[in-house]
């Protein structure tokens, strides 16, 4: 089943329903099946949790590894930048935010194979630092290269009182730390460049959060009977695309909002320039009018097809609402970057992975959804955080980044 622009994509092996993301160009009427193909992988059982490991897992001892996003260089590597924390000393609900480091691997395929080249922002990991806004804790990469320089977003932040005075109410150290995630970026000219630390650096955040409302036990929160906007409280998740149309470049984020228990909003922002000023809209994207419940969602990655002249979106939907079934990854699509529709089929693929020898695996967390593109602008291979088996209690690892391979056939 397709929409106006007569583009499929249909994802099998996943166990997700055909999925329609067209109805951008009318004129279009090729059809695209895209698979999802098995990853090469194993599970083993370690001090009581499952683990994957082989070519299309990143793993790194000692390091909870979570998000992680690729690119093709010039010199035909495929450079993954990474974020991850420290085992060992705190679980990982609390070691992501006290602690997350950004490094980079690289492989000769995009599908796998990554070998560890070292971390090159926030080296120290837990060390407590306040030297800049982004000195505790990096994280939620996302690359890009706009006019031959690639540039990085990221999240960051660091405790902005270690006495607590800043607090209307009382917060923990990582409930402090963790109100205060803004998007910055940095941006550097080769990936042996950003390994020797030889990158742009800026001093203050590249998105903000605008307003700061929660009914008790928040940072700084802002005067009663503020109205909050999408970027409320935090600044999260970064996805960057450019508008053809304007010349416009799109800046994804989201925000947290208690209506009255939290959710995750999202939010877009604008400029004439990769590295900024951007400047946010008031109004939500990725929002759903008549939906039958709570939204909420987080971890967009949005992408422009240049032949549909249409952007699409996949990202993590918390409760179904999205995908009109389980939490898993859910795809939208629009034509001016604002305004966003669901697919008929909106589930973009369910929770699990196809080993190959035709197991099926289904994972507690898939989530951090990054995308390679080929040069049409299908998607080639999607990156994604992982855990087989429940992880935010553990202090032992079991989180991985899983590459899954996506061939796109041409059938109309």
């Amino acid at each position: 089943m397709t929409t106006a622009s007569g583009k499929a994509l249909i994802i099998p092996l996943m166990l997700a329903a055909s999925v329609s993301i067209g109805g951008c160009r009318e004129e279009i009427s090729h059809e695209y099946e895209f698979k999802a193909l098995p990853v090469k992988a194993s599970v083993s059982d370690s001090a009581g949790y499952r683990v994957a490991s082989g070519h299309s897992i990143f793993r790194l001892p000692g390091h909870f590894v979570w998000g992680a996003s690729v690119t093709e260089a010039d010199d035909g590597l495929y450079y993954m930048i990474f974020s991850a924390s420290e085992t060992g000393i705190y679980p990982f609900n609390e070691a992501w935010v006290l602690g997350s480091k950004m490094g980079l691997a690289v492989s000769e395929r995009p599908d796998g194979g990554f070998r560890h080249l070292g971390f090159f922002m926030n080296r120290d990991g837990f060390a407590p630092d306040t030297s800049s806004w982004d000195a505790q804790t990096v994280s939620n990469p996302h690359v890009r290269r706009f006019g031959g320089k690639y540039y990085l977003y990221y999240a960051g932040a660091c405790d902005p009182c270690p006495d607590g005075s800043c607090v209307s109410g009382t917060l923990s150290r990582r409930d402090r730390v963790q109100q205060c995630q803004m998007i910055g970026v940095i941006s550097f000219t080769s990936f042996p460049d950003l390994l020797k630390g030889e990158f742009e650096h800026h001093e203050t955040p590249l998105l903000p959060p605008r307003t700061r409302v929660k009914p008790d036990n928040v940072v700084c929160p802002s005067p009663a009977g503020t109205v909050p906007g999408p970027d409320n409280l935090i600044t999260v998740n970064p996805s960057v695309v450019y508008r053809p149309s304007d010349g416009k470049y799109l800046l994804y984020f989201k925000g947290n909002i208690y209506d009255p228990g939290w959710r995750g909003i999202h939010g877009v922002a604008y400029a004439d320039s990769p590295d900024g000023p951007f400047t946010a809209l008031d109004r939500p994207v990725f929002h759903l009018e008549k939906a039958s419940g709570k939204l909420s969602a987080e971890d967009p990655f949005v992408w422009h097809s240049d032949k549909d002249r249409c952007f699409y979106a996949i990202f993590k939907d918390f409760n179904g609402q999205f995908t009109k079934g389980e939490p898993c990854l859910a795809i939208m699509y629009s034509e001016d970057g604002l305004e966003w529709h669901l697919p008929e089929h909106s589930m973009f693929m369910k929770k699990t992975l196809v080993l190959e020898g035709g197991d099926i695996l289904k994972v507690d967390r898939l989530e951090r959804p990054q995308l390679l593109l080929d040069s049409d602008g299908n998607p080639q291979v999607l990156y994604a955080a992982c855990a087989i088996d429940p992880l935010n209690e553990r202090t032992d690892g079991g989180s991985f980044n899983v590459q899954i391979p996506i061939e796109a056939t041409r059938i109309k």
